[in-house]
């Protein structure tokens, strides 16, 4: 098969649907949900991993002006609850497996259908086979779905999927994108080529890396499909069986987020060369902050093919730069692209000039428009002049490039000083022995905040508190030096593998009667 013309298919494990198929697959989805009485503006709850299903269904909402909402997988039953009652599910798709973490919480008139486990997902997991069959009485998607006429109507305007934000702070709030018109759609597709490299004249071959019940994975994922991409679903990140399916499929386009990169480097050498990588043209990378070591060391591995964006779910993807722009200005973020608008704002609403940390704003003007389901007031707390912010603070340099400092929420503030634990992870992230790490803020009666270390060594690594706190010192000012340094083999992750720091700084504050 000529590499430049790859098939239009999604590919998991040894299962492959053709695009025909998966867009027969949504229609006859979308009949049969029209005749349980699904239309616009109703949620159609999404409780898998990657998966046909999930595609399929997405499409099949698509159709009929109806929301997609992915819900987290690693839910409990109390926070999945929260999210099918708060967008009021009319239908429910899970894993068979997952089922248990749905006990007792399925909203009363919600439909559940239940997709069988796949091999390859039981096999990422380690799942117990005798749980990933769909239980006697409950609706098997797949039959379900074979049993449908075909929807023969016009597609509704486009609404896009309904993201739930992460609710680090409160519960989570389900993004809601206002119909897209014509002119809505070509910009949005002209953020995808910009960010994404995703052109409908350019099919490429792409590895789905990180879930889609994120917003990035998922307009990605969505995107690619969409557009007639090769599309393989990796059932769970792994570094060595990235690099064999980049060997095997000529992989063209990733999406990435910079932890899988950490991961990556961290490889033995004879495993990075051990794989052919010359087919990668356009590698993008977003969500977190990427230390420039970090940035560098890939790019002198897979050559001039990363990039970066920077975005929010609200407002939408504003910034990108180059692997040269990177390299011309360690830790960018980028230049906002055509149509978008980025600013910096200090906390009393004065937009702020080079090199002045802030709180940044931005928007993709002219695109679609989004309300928070239900709790639109809480969107004033994001809002100024139009942009929005989601928490990020950083500043805008003489040259319009973006950097990022830290999460306004995840500063520190230490006896009246500000300090960015994502600067002090950068730093400990090159400390020999160091295998990924998280910086947070913790209770201190003297300065009110003191900051807490959390190690992941590498394998067979002898660290110490006090050799992090010595290498610390070596490389920043005394008060970024971490006051306590904790030592775990297994950090709490994500999905994705992003670091939950969340859970390690709750116990932290548990009992200090405040939380900042």
């Amino acid at each position: 098969m000529d590499a430049a013309l790859p098939e239009s298919v999604i590919l998991s494990g040894q299962r492959r649907l053709p695009k025909p198929d998966l867009d027969h697959h949504a229609a006859q989805a979308a009949q049969g949900f029209a005749d349980l009485g699904i239309g616009a503006n109703d949620a159609v709850a999404l409780f898998l991993r990657n998966d046909f299903a999930f595609f399929e269904a997405s499409f099949a909402a698509s159709l009929l002006g109806a929301y997609p909402v992915p819900v987290n997988w690693h839910y409990t039953p109390d926070e999945a609850g929260y999210v099918l009652r708060d967008c009021n599910a009319k239908v429910l798709i899970a894993h068979a497996d997952l089922l248990p973490q749905l006990e007792g919480v399925i909203p009363e008139g919600c439909q559940l259908f239940v997709v069988e486990t796949p091999p390859e997902i039981i096999d990422a997991y380690g799942i117990d086979p005798a749980v990933a069959g769909v239980p006697t009485g409950l609706t098997n998607w797949q039959t379900w779905l074979a049993a449908q006429t075909p929807w023969q109507g016009t597609p509704a305007a486009l609404r896009g999927t309904m993201i739930y934000t992460s609710g680090t702070t409160g519960r989570p709030k389900g993004v809601r994108k206002e119909p897209q018109t014509p002119q809505m759609q070509a910009l949005a597709q002209a953020m995808a080529t910009t960010l994404f490299d995703i052109r409908s004249d350019a099919p490429m071959r792409t590895v789905v890396t990180g879930p889609m019940y994120h917003t990035a994975p998922n307009g990605y994922a969505m995107a690619a499909v969409r557009y007639g991409g090769y599309v393989v679903l990796q059932p769970r990140f792994s570094t060595e069986g990235l690099l064999a399916e980049i060997e095997q499929h000529r992989i063209s386009h990733i999406h990435m987020v910079p932890t899988m990169f950490v991961r990556l480097l961290k490889l033995p050498e004879e495993v990075k060369s051990k794989y052919d990588l010359s087919s990668l043209k356009f590698v993008v990378h977003a969500a977190a902050p990427c230390p420039p070591f970090v940035k560098r060391e890939m790019i002198e591995w897979w050559g001039p093919v990363i990039n970066e964006y920077y975005g929010s779910t609200e407002a939408g993807g504003t910034n990108f730069h180059t692997s040269a722009e990177a390299l011309a200005k360690p830790g960018t973020v980028g230049r906002p692209i055509p149509g978008a608008m980025v600013k910096v704002f200090d906390d009393d609403g004065q937009e702020l000039g080079p090199d002045q940390i802030g709180t940044i704003y931005g928007r993709i003007l002219g695109t679609a428009d989004f309300t928070y389901l239900g709790r639109q007031s809480e969107r004033v707390e994001i809002e100024r002049d139009g942009l929005i912010t989601s928490g990020d603070m950083g500043y805008i340099d003489k040259d319009g490039y973006l950097f990022l400092r830290d999460r306004k929420k995840d500063m520190v503030i230490s006896g009246g000083v500000n300090i960015y634990p994502a600067e002090i992870e950068s730093v400990l992230l090159q400390m020999p022995g160091v295998h990924d790490c998280a910086v947070f803020g913790i209770p201190d009666e003297e300065f009110g905040e003191s900051l807490c270390a959390y190690i992941e060594p590498d394998a067979g690594a002898a660290l110490s508190a006090e050799t992090v706190r010595a290498y610390a010192r070596e490389h920043m000012a005394g008060y970024k030096v971490p006051k306590r340094v904790e030592f775990s083999t297994s950090l709490p992750r994500e999905d994705s593998g992003k670091i939950f720091k969340r859970k390690l700084r709750e116990p932290f504050w548990a009992d200090a009667g405040r939380s900042i």
